[in-house]
């Protein structure tokens, strides 16, 4: 298997923080395949297999980003990167089992090209070379991890089990993303400071954006889903899976009468045949404006923290994310 490097639209303004980025994710990613060349030939081929798939390192790439905020030619910053996206990469594993998922990054996913025991031993021992790395980090960063995953899997199995009564759906929905996604993103910005040295309010405030700015993600990932048709994802894919996007809630809690149709056929797993009329309906509504417009205050909320940081290459970097993700959704 061909490996693909990292992919993102996303570019900084400082052209010299642009290139020291590129040469450290190169350098993350020689890491990472080299964390996973075990001599077990099953092992490491499907170790190796969503690493060379590609992807955005967008974890690494935060964790290098906010280690600007201090001294980023500092020991353990790399290590922290390269354990961090060995997380990441371990779960998506375990939620392709999970999911049934036959593709992931354009390629068949490790479950459907082996089967699920080899994904699921595949994801434990990415998640084994992960702690073996955060161990030479140090005890507190061993324990941070351990927090961060046990909120990770909190978000995941909450969003397995029926909503509690009383709780409103969307802020379940947010309160899901923010353990299941915003956990891990909020440690890597808050690993690139502490380990580059910046003060803990830097720190702090870091570790905040990264939170924000992993939900936001997810909710604009979530608005793709249905609005995009040049996002490289086909179109409609949460719908079929019956996956309850934000879009989607906010379109079940509306009460026009205009819109009852649209809340029918986004109830359950909408049928194959239903698709192209429920995205049109979905595309339309109110509900659509409404999650873009809680996508907007998450990409606020995050441009102001950003914005507070000390002046530099990183918080640059960091609002120039905020600006990737409006263009992403527009």
């Amino acid at each position: 298997m061909t490996t693909r490097r990292a992919q993102t639209a996303l570019t900084f303004t400082d052209e010299a923080f642009a290139e020291a980025m590129r040469v450290s994710l190169d350098l993350v990613e020689e890491r990472l395949l080299k964390a996973v060349d075990t001599e077990q030939p099953l092992l490491r081929q499907s170790g190796s297999h969503l690493i060379r798939a590609g992807g955005k390192r967008f974890r690494p790439m935060l964790t290098l980003t906010c280690a600007h905020l201090g001294d980023p030619n500092r020991p353990n910053i790399l290590e922290a990167a390269v354990a961090l996206e060995l997380t990441h990469l371990a779960t998506l594993y375990h939620d392709d089992v999970m999911d049934e998922a036959l593709v992931r990054r354009g390629a068949p996913s490790a479950n459907a090209r082996w089967d699920n025991s080899v994904a699921i031993l595949t994801g434990d021992y990415l998640f084994s070379q992960a702690a073996q790395i955060m161990a030479d980090l140090g005890t507190e960063a061993v324990r941070l991890q351990a927090a961060t995953f046990a909120r990770l899997v909190r978000g995941q199995v909450n969003e397995t089990m029926p909503r509690p009564e009383g709780i409103d759906a969307v802020e379940w929905h947010l309160e899901i993303l923010s353990e299941k996604t915003g956990s891990l993103i909020a440690t890597c910005a808050k690993f690139g400071a502490w380990f580059g040295g910046a003060d803990d309010a830097t720190t702090a405030v870091a570790e905040e954006y990264g939170e924000v700015i992993g939900v936001a993600f997810q909710i604009a990932d979530d608005i793709i889903d249905i609005a995009s048709d040049a996002s490289g994802k086909t179109p409609g894919t949460d719908l079929l899976e019956g996956v309850p996007t934000l879009p989607v809630l906010y379109a079940l809690a509306g009460d026009d009468p205009a819109d009852a149709r649209l809340r029918e056929l986004v109830a359950g797993p909408v049928a194959e045949e239903d698709l192209e009329e429920t995205l049109a309906l979905l595309r339309a509504s109110k509900a659509l404006e409404q999650a873009k417009e809680t996508l907007h205050q998450y990409q606020e909320r995050a441009r102001s923290l950003a914005s507070s940081l000390p002046e530099g290459p990183a918080r640059d970097a960091l609002v120039d994310i905020c600006d990737y993700m409006i263009e992403r959704d527009a």
